[in-house]
């Protein structure tokens, strides 16, 4: 239930919580604001994620600029993704968005002024022959992982866990194989315990039993 919450899946949590006959400790209509603005970033949407994170609300981004130029940054990403799309593209919306909205960002943090010079690039180099750098942030992993970042700062902001019980033990279990190998002890080459592990442990947008949940599925392309 605590991973259904955290990671917004409300209609498998309601359907969890019906089955074991609990209490959520929490109202569940209200992870679907999260689930929309999760949504949102994993279509590229990023103007529609910003302006909903404001009106659930509008500190979380004026007192997280690392966050803010997360999105922003992505914004850009995206905004270049369509301008390159075809040949002899109009880049202007482009140019105009980073000169407008990250440029006086970037001069207040090295790493806000890296990130910017990097996604700048992708408007120089054909985006089929692209150094690794560059063609990570064009990855739909760049999406999930300024998603994951925006779904943390809303927990937060509700004071609710950031990070769900079931990431934290698939963690302990990681580093407890870890100890005991390094220790010597008689474990087989591979424990598949049948887990995806990712940053937060186990991601069950890949597990099948939540596919076709509603909101609970949401397609990064």
């Amino acid at each position: 239930m605590d991973y259904l919450i955290s990671e917004g899946y409300p209609d498998a949590a309601q359907k969890f919580a019906k089955e074991a006959n609990i209490q959520p400790r929490t109202d569940l209509e209200t992870i679907q604001d999260r689930v929309e603005i999760r949504d949102a970033i994993y279509g590229g949407d990023i103007q529609n994620a910003i302006e909903r994170i404001n009106e659930l609300n509008p500190h979380i981004l004026d007192q997280d600029s690392s966050l803010h130029f997360s999105l922003l940054r992505l914004q850009l990403v995206e905004l270049i993704r369509t301008c390159t799309s075809t040949p002899n593209a109009d880049i202007t919306p482009a140019l105009t968005f980073a000169t407008t909205h990250l440029a006086p960002r970037a001069p207040t943090n090295p790493e806000f002024l890296e990130d910017l010079e990097r996604a700048m690039a992708l408007l120089i180099f054909p985006p089929d022959n692209l150094a690794p750098p560059l063609a990570a942030l064009l990855d739909p992993k760049l999406r999930m992982d300024v998603a994951r970042k925006v779904n943390e700062a809303l927990l937060s902001s509700q004071g609710e866990r950031t990070i769900a019980k079931l990431c934290d033990l698939v963690r302990l279990r990681r580093w407890s194989e870890v100890k005991a190998r390094e220790a010597k002890k008689d474990l087989p080459d591979r424990i598949d315990l049948g887990l995806d592990p990712g940053q937060n442990g186990y991601d069950m947008r890949q597990d099948s039993m939540l596919q076709g949940n509603g909101d609970a599925e949401s397609m990064v392309t």
